[in-house]
């Protein structure tokens, strides 16, 4: 099993508190680090102390790291134009040297997208927007040296000299999606996914939407196995109680729930919780870190779990 740091900075942190976690998570050697692709936080009014947008924190990360790979888990479709997106997700593959990992979403909160000014359908149009986006990343990425990708989708249609928007990976950075697994998106996933998340439900509820997508492959012709199958968590980690009792209060959550609903306590329950999951199938997870200024935290992790993950 790898597993990586994913953050939620849309709860308040700056660039700096973003690339200290960054370079800590690379430092301590965690498979990668991912942040959430959110500009209002969740439970607050203000979002204080500030905004920042994923793109452009991961073409600042892709510049101030050097090894550990960079996503979104996950990507709005409704956040940036359909068409245009490969340009952003190109570049940033290449000033980061190929370390791109391109997490997608029809998007949800609709709160951010009312108090940004920006338009928030229905859900089928936000799907037939996430369908183009695929079909036009795979699509342009996959057309051959010299050639023009054309498209007519649902929302937009394209015309793209594809030279002028290959990434750095071949024949492209892999592509999360995730969600439960329902027929749209796990047709979607078994057509343009490398990789499928299913977060925060148990490892049963985790396998039940895996093994929906794992159907949609089959009866699309492909190999299950071809998939990476990954889960996430928030983590809360802790020598004893004590430590363990504090992490939780900083993050404004109760140890108990923590212990039923996340993956906490001490390095040796994390470890009995991640053979869990690995028991139902996920061979990637997400360690989802909510207190970005507790680096030791990081720490912790790196030297008492991260060694001894099952699968490692």
């Amino acid at each position: 099993m790898t597993l990586r740091i994913f953050t939620e900075p849309q709860q308040g942190a700056t660039y700096e508190q973003i690339l200290a976690v960054a370079r800590a998570s690379e430092a301590y050697g965690f498979g990668a680090f991912f942040r959430s692709d959110h500009i209002l936080s969740m439970g607050s009014a203000t979002g204080l102390p500030e905004a920042t947008d994923a793109w452009i924190t991961l073409a600042g990360l892709a510049r101030d790291t050097t090894r550990i790979r960079l996503g979104t888990l996950v990507s709005p479709i409704t956040f940036r134009p359909v068409g245009s997106f490969p340009v952003v997700a190109a570049q940033v593959d290449h000033m980061s040297g190929g370390r791109l990992d391109l997490g997608l979403g029809a998007g949800w909160y609709q709160a951010e997208h009312d108090a940004f000014g920006m338009p928030f359908p229905a859900v089928s149009r936000r799907l037939h927007l996430l369908e183009d986006q695929l079909a036009i990343l795979h699509g342009v990425w996959s057309t051959p040296p010299g050639q023009v990708f054309d498209f007519d989708g649902r929302s937009c249609s394209v015309h793209i000299h594809a030279d002028t928007v290959r990434p750095l990976q071949e024949p492209h950075p892999p592509i999360i999606l995730g969600g439960a697994g329902r027929p749209k998106s796990a047709r979607l996933a078994a057509t343009y996914a490398a990789e499928y998340n299913v977060s925060f439900v148990s490892a049963e509820a985790m396998q039940e939407v895996h093994d929906r997508v794992r159907r949609a492959c089959e009866q699309q012709g492909r190999d299950p196995a071809t998939m990476i199958w990954s889960a996430g968590q928030v983590v809360c980690c802790g020598r004893d109680e004590q430590e363990i009792a504090r992490r939780a209060a900083a993050i404004g959550r109760e140890v108990a729930e923590l212990r039923e609903n996340g993956l906490a306590g001490t390095p040796d329950e994390i470890l009995q919780k991640l053979q869990q999951f690995v028991d139902h199938g996920a061979q990637r997870f997400y360690l989802q870190v909510l207190d970005l200024t507790d680096l030791e935290h990081l720490q912790l992790i790196s030297e008492a779990v991260l060694p001894y993950a099952p699968g490692v």
